[in-house]
């Protein structure tokens, strides 16, 4: 077997020679608004441009990663275990699999992503576990992501999957067909499945600030494209949302505790549910 296939880490057309820290990078933005240490100066600084506009932009972070971790657990406690979880970002513990597996250790995670860094770090973050891989492709390019050796050699299509598209879509410009490459990721998929999505949203903040916000990621390497409501919705066509809670800001989803009637908690940009397959 060739180191490639040891390591379980799988490239797709990137090197990591081609780390761009010559501009911000949205998942290396997202690791600063949790706190995380993997990121560049110029990821801080238009980081810390966009909580200027947006100061519950690190709220907003958490809170979307606390959706993640319970979206997880309640696909695994529908049955489901294997996953694909597109959009990875960089390694935050506890990673998907990890909360998986504290339900059933024999969950198989297979990790998408476009950043070479995160693929420098899923060796170590991971998928040194095993039943775990990590496949370096885009999400602009569904099919190439559901034939990738990454996938292919750990999930089994014939049963339930849980594709995992959190706080990734709004980085696919609607000229890039986003609905389209949601339908071509999930119409492989057999009945049962799940889909686990967030997206942040047009509908809370001040249009003057938004675009400003639009402005700074305009300038990274995926500029942001925030939807209503009712576009978001769309994505989970041919999809039953598990209602309650239906389609929600991250902290409503399912929370694990009465959430505080905090107005910056009600305020969130974000939209997240989980849809079964019909």
């Amino acid at each position: 077997m060739s180191d490639e296939g040891r390591t379980g880490v799988h490239s797709a057309g990137f090197t990591a020679e081609q780390i761009d820290t010559g501009r911000p990078h949205p998942a290396r933005m997202y690791d600063y608004y949790l706190g995380g240490q993997d990121n560049y100066e110029v990821d801080r600084a238009a980081a810390e441009r966009v909580i200027e506009l947006l100061p519950d932009i690190r709220t907003a972070a958490r809170e979307n990663r606390g959706f993640l971790r319970r979206a997880t657990r309640a696909v695994v406690g529908r049955g489901i275990r294997q996953i694909i979880d597109i959009g990875t970002g960089i390694p935050t513990s506890p990673n998907t699999h990890e909360v998986a597996r504290a339900t059933d250790p024999d969950v198989r995670v297979a990790y998408v992503d476009n950043d070479p860094i995160v693929s420098t770090y899923a060796g170590a973050k991971l998928i040194n576990d095993g039943n775990a891989e990590f496949a370096l492709a885009d999400l602009r390019d569904p099919a190439s992501i559901l034939a990738h050796p990454a996938v292919t050699e750990l999930i089994d299509l014939g049963r339930p999957v849980a594709l995992m598209l959190v706080a990734i879509l709004h980085f696919i410009d609607d000229a890039d067909d986003p609905a389209g490459i949601v339908a071509a990721l999930t119409e492989p998929l057999p009945p049962g499945s799940c889909l686990v999505l967030s997206h942040g949203t047009s509908d809370f903040h001040d249009p003057g600030r938004l675009r400003a916000v639009s402005d700074v990621y305009r300038e990274a390497t995926a500029a942001l494209t925030l939807r209503p409501r009712a576009r978001v919705l769309e994505f989970f066509d041919g999809f039953d949302l598990i209602d309650p809670p239906g389609l929600v800001q991250p902290p409503f989803w399912q929370p694990e505790r009465p959430v505080p009637e905090d107005p910056v908690l009600h305020g969130l940009g974000f939209y997240c549910g989980v849809g079964v397959k019909r």
